[in-house]
């Protein structure tokens, strides 16, 4: 037996409660592998799997945690051995699959990847899906032609999970980083991280009102979406990238197509859930090179099994600043 979050969800109220129990192998998902999960982490699909699901969740009772660090416990797949230091995130697991939030979890051996070397599996789950997405991110725009010294690199939503090491990863390998954020009091976590400009939310908030503006900005990061992504692409400079990782601020697009016309701006959509295996390991090799572990540990605020329902809540509310690591041994 071993100890699991697990959500629960009331046939007449249709009301969801997550409560920390006890469950043994047999209860687990299919899987070609079993995982001593060693750490998880919070993001915003689990605080939307943790309460009401968010149309996430379709079959309860439910294991969330999008993503996990641990040690192979058996394998039915040669490239994994007992013993192995395994990372996964994505793949719907936490949302369709059981998930990270337990001492245990079964998945397909297609959805791991090797921890990279340099990195333990605590670092690993303080990168997590956040992490991961903003180094495919950055990525991206340096595919597309960024690189430092082309001028300031835009990050919105810079304060959380995505953002945080969106900032570091940028400023580590050289980039003028702008960091958007609405909470004024984040701006010496930000200036830490290494942003060197701090752009206040409201400065952006407002609605496109022409299809061009100055051009400010030669990349960004953007986590919010929304209005705030409209306004953007039309700040951009000739031929920069905005790559779109998340709608913190809406799913609507409320933007011309001006400043793809004129600017060649590009807009780079990045998903993190079913990334190629190839990309997957490029990704965390440049993790494991290019983001700052003195860094990533600034941003890490420790947490248990039993604090995560109260931790879901609040990162529905944007209150949750940097990286929630869950010891789900603790």
């Amino acid at each position: 037996m071993f100890k699991a979050l697990v959500v629960e969800k009331d046939a007449e109220s249709g009301k969801t409660s997550a409560t920390v129990k006890e469950i043994g192998l047999d209860d687990l998902p299919e899987g070609d592998v079993t995982v001593a999960v060693e750490y998880s982490t919070l993001n915003y699909k689990d605080g939307l799997c943790l309460g009401p699901g968010g149309g996430l969740v379709r079959r309860y009772p439910h294991v969330p945690g999008i993503d996990f660090a641990g040690t192979v416990e058996s394998s039915e797949d040669e490239r994994y051995s007992p013993g192995d230091k395994v990372v996964l995130t994505g793949w719907r697991v936490g949302e369709v699959h059981w998930g990270g939030y337990a001492q245990k979890a079964r998945v397909k051996a297609d959805w791991l990847v090797p921890l990279p070397d340099g990195m333990d599996t605590r670092q690993a789950m303080a990168v997590g899906t956040a992490g991961f997405t903003a180094m495919l991110a950055v990525m991206a725009l340096e595919d597309h032609g960024l690189a430092p010294g082309k001028g300031p690199v835009l990050v919105t939503g810079a304060a959380g999970g995505v953002g945080s090491v969106a900032t570091a990863i940028l400023a580590h390998l050289g980039y003028e980083v702008a960091a958007v954020t609405g909470r004024p009091e984040q701006e010496a976590y930000l200036r830490d991280l290494g942003a060197a400009r701090i752009v206040p939310r409201e400065d952006l908030a407002e609605p496109v009102k022409r299809p061009l503006e100055s051009e400010n900005w030669a990349g960004c990061v953007d986590a919010v979406g929304g209005p705030m992504l409209a306004r953007v692409l039309g700040q951009m400079a000739y031929g920069g990238s905005v790559a779109a990782v998340g709608l913190a601020g809406g799913a609507q697009l409320p933007a011309t197509v001006i400043p793809f016309l004129l600017r060649g701006v590009n807009l780079l959509g990045i998903d993190s859930v079913m990334q190629p295996f190839d990309n997957r390991l490029r990704a965390w090799r440049r993790i494991a090179r290019d983001l700052p572990m003195e860094k990533l540990e600034a941003m890490i605020r420790p947490a248990t099994l039993a604090d995560l329902p109260a931790l879901g809540a609040d990162i529905l509310k944007g209150q949750v600043k940097g990286r929630v690591v869950v010891d789900v041994n603790g």
